[in-house]
């Protein structure tokens, strides 16, 4: 995505360095069960995601409203059908207790940090760097990597051309039109020609990467070239450190609340 109105050090990082740093840290999330732990990466998360990925303070807030959303979601039907033996209420298949509460909100955590984490890879990455970055850093074959670009790239044309055929279909007078029947012929009216461009498209791609010899040569140049920096350093080590504090903290917490 290039929403972003100013560039920070995050879109500065290498793509696939970027990619498996937050990658890894999912993975790692998948086996925390320490709600503090927890808490504490969901705010190093959110510090990047609210200071440094160069939106404006409005638009953040509007991008983080489905956070709440995924949090009820992920956490509430754990919380209303976990088990548990510490009950508060139940109530037919409700069954509400400490330990499901305790369960719900850490899956609800997660779901928040997985949604933060994507969305800043997603505002601060281009789909075009990131792929120059797999072909160089991944060695991944430019035509795997091309055909991905040029599937990204006819997605807004799809878009044009179904517009175009509404309001087509609206100065016909097609889409006043209501029963099953106006729904079977709206639906061939816009899937034919919309799959006839697109095989048209395909093959039009397939004849150019084909004449401009995109095949599995492995050594050939590139219009952007990407290296390792000092920003993918910080990056790294950001994460390594912060994730570190947090995890001493929750143990100190732990034998702290142990001892109690």
């Amino acid at each position: 995505m290039e929403l972003s109105s100013k560039e920070t050090w995050l879109h500065r990082i290498n793509p696939s360095i970027k990619l498996f740093v937050l990658v890894g840290v999912c993975i790692a999330v998948l086996f925390i069960d320490h709600l503090l732990l927890l808490i504490h990466t969901s705010l190093v998360v959110f510090i990047l995601f609210f200071g440094f990925t160069g939106h404006s303070f409005k638009r953040i807030i509007l991008f983080t409203l489905p956070f709440f959303l995924i949090f009820l979601s992920t956490s509430s039907s754990m919380i209303l059908f976990g088990k548990g033996d510490a009950v508060l209420y139940q109530w037919g298949l409700l069954k509400i207790s400490e330990e499901s509460i305790y369960k719900g909100v850490v899956v609800g955590f997660r779901g928040i940090i997985f949604a933060g984490l994507g969305l800043t890879f997603a505002l601060t990455t281009r789909p075009v760097y990131l792929f120059y970055s797999l072909m160089q850093q991944l060695k991944m074959p430019p035509k795997y990597a091309y055909s991905f670009m040029a599937g990204l790239r006819l997605i807004p044309i799809m878009i044009e051309e179904f517009q175009t055929i509404q309001n087509a279909m609206r100065v016909r007078g097609v889409e006043r039109q209501k029963g099953i029947k106006s729904i079977f012929f709206k639906l061939k009216a816009y899937s034919i020609p919309l799959l006839s461009q697109s095989i048209r498209r395909a093959h039009r791609i397939a004849v150019a990467m084909e004449a401009k010899r995109f095949s599995n040569q492995k050594t050939r140049t590139f219009y952007y070239e990407f290296t390792l920096s000092k920003y993918d350093l910080i990056f790294i080590l950001y994460f390594a450190l912060m994730l570190s504090l947090g995890y001493y903290v929750a143990m100190i917490y732990l034998l702290f609340y142990v001892a109690v």
